[in-house]
């Protein structure tokens, strides 16, 4: 017996367009669906769109999840609401390790799946809390979207936008459409942003130029180590206090140290003033006669380059006076109100949490004050538990800015604070080590010289810092005598920068006991 059999109630065969966005919070990740929904829906397409949350900002991106299909006689098709390995045509990833994140969600397939990436890094927490280099290697993604997509359209997109005046989903909107997935023309994607209303002209200059950038050249080079970039020394910089700094670089020290040298001085004049960046050159330049009379030149002068990093490092410490400068500077406050658009008639508070302590109190006293203080245990502690506590600060109030404004100020008085004189001590001790180490053992003496990269920050992360030197520079001993000795000291530094808690260089110390 044959049955009548109603079309509208047959399965459709159709097959989707997916698309699976994974966007963080602040880069438009929500406006660049809404804008895919609306291009589809205007071309006569039925869409929808999903988001699941990430757990939060850095530990995981938000996806965006669309489906649409041509229309077909008023049938609304029944889409799915999460992406399904193995069936996503596109994804966009507004940040490179969230491409890789999407390949290890199996989105990304290299029979189907279009990758669209921005190259820039926006660093997850894990990395940031290494003690050194704990940031992914972001070659080993680029590879893995080699082998996993079917197509790779990669490029700086999030600084594309900020040079046009918007944020990262203009870029990605342009490099979709250059992409020729979805079957609608260029001027339908214009038209879609043009029917937003906000930011249009903006968002149009960049999405115009990531179209154009993703046509000409959709990929980018990554490399494992950031490149670096140094200012030119000038022949002039304005004021005779300055020039009188770029002229001694010049006529005093070897032109494959005048990047770091120029870089230090800058550092220095900021943190202080031209005279404490006299006073860096100044040391530098004992140190390089030294390693001149060792013959530095057949090793490129190695140990003066580095002394004129990390000399300058040293010098410009992270005091009180130092973050209430930073704080306080209007560049700071202009930055901040960029990257979170305040508008005109708005006002933006930030609020910052600070939690100091008695010893940082006692390192901004003039010397004789703060060691009168650190020498009497009972008024140490009575003031430690009125001052050791967390502080929410809005340096924008008028209370919290006028107070840090003038902490900032007590940077002429640095000199004869508690806290120059100990770095000051410490610095000095350091650098006679590594002189010491030039006649017999130049490679070890370079080591010593970048074992200063441990010290770093204020407050209870520069004390695991000096306690990480200490115990690095403990081998010392041992290893000035060895040929090797400059590779095992790399070796101990590279240990104390794997963790926090110092249990990786434990292992490496007991290693070097054994030589």
């Amino acid at each position: 017996m044959n049955e009548t059999v109603n079309p509208k109630t047959l399965l459709g065969s159709d097959k989707p367009l997916a698309l699976a966005i994974m966007a963080m919070g602040g880069q438009g990740g929500g406006v660049l669906a809404d804008w895919i929904v609306g291009l589809a829906e205007a071309q006569g397409w039925m869409a929808q769109s999903t988001s699941v949350p990430g757990v939060a900002q850095r530990t995981g991106a938000t996806i965006y999840y669309i489906e649409m299909l041509p229309a077909r006689g008023g049938v609304s098709p029944i889409f799915s609401l999460m992406p399904t390995p193995g069936d996503v045509d596109v994804v966009l990833a507004s940040e490179l390790m969230e491409a890789g994140r999407s390949v290890l969600r199996g989105l990304v397939t290299p029979d189907k799946t279009v990758l669209i990436a921005s190259t820039h890094r926006s660093f997850a927490v894990g990395e940031k809390e290494k003690p050194g280099d704990g940031i992914g290697d972001p070659t080993v993604v680029v590879g893995a979207t080699d082998f996993a997509a079917r197509r790779t359209i990669a490029f700086d997109m999030d600084t594309l936008a900020a040079k046009n005046g918007s944020v990262i989903s203009a870029s990605m909107f342009g490099a979709l459409a250059a992409a020729d997935v979805l079957p609608f023309p260029k001027e339908a994607f214009e038209a879609t942003i043009r029917g937003g209303g906000k930011g249009v002209e903006p968002s149009l200059k960049a999405f115009n130029a990531s179209y154009d950038r993703a046509k000409a050249k959709p990929r980018d080079e990554v490399s494992a180590t950031p490149i670096k970039r140094f200012d030119t020394m000038p022949e002039t910089a304005g004021h005779p206090a300055l020039d009188r700094l770029v002229h001694r670089m010049r006529a005093e020290f070897p032109e494959v140290a005048w990047p770091l040298l120029f870089a230090g001085v800058k550092k220095l004049t900021d943190f202080q003033d031209p005279a404490y960046a006299s006073e860096y050159l100044d040391r530098v330049g004992k140190l390089h006669a030294l390693d001149r009379a060792e013959g530095g030149a057949e090793k490129d002068y190695a140990f003066t380059v580095q002394a004129a990093k990390y000399v300058a490092v040293a010098m410009a410490y992270d005091d009180v006076i130092r973050v209430a400068d930073l704080k306080t500077r209007g560049s700071r406050f202009d930055r901040v109100a960029k990257e979170v658009g305040v508008k005109a008639d708005q006002l933006l508070y930030m609020t910052e949490y600070m939690h100091p302590r008695m010893d940082e109190v006692c390192g901004t006293m003039p010397k004789k004050l703060g060691l009168w203080v650190e020498k009497r245990p009972k008024v140490f502690a009575w003031l430690d538990r009125r001052i050791n506590k967390g502080r929410r600060v809005q340096t924008a109030t008028l209370f919290w800015f006028v107070g840090l404004y003038a902490m900032a100020g007590l940077r002429r008085f640095r000199r004869g604070t508690l806290r120059h004189m100990r770095e000051s001590e410490h610095r000095e001790a350091w650098l006679v080590a590594a002189a010491a180490l030039l006649p017999r053992n130049y490679d070890l003496a370079v080591e010593v010289i970048n074992n200063r990269r441990l010290v770093k920050g204020y407050s209870d992360t520069h004390a695991r810092g000096l306690s990480k030197f200490d115990r690095v520079m403990s081998a010392l001993p041992a290893l000035s005598d060895r040929e090797d000795g400059g590779a095992w000291m790399k070796r101990l530094r590279q240990a104390a920068l794997l963790d926090e808690s110092g249990i990786a260089l434990d292992g490496a110390l007991k290693t070097v006991a054994t030589l």
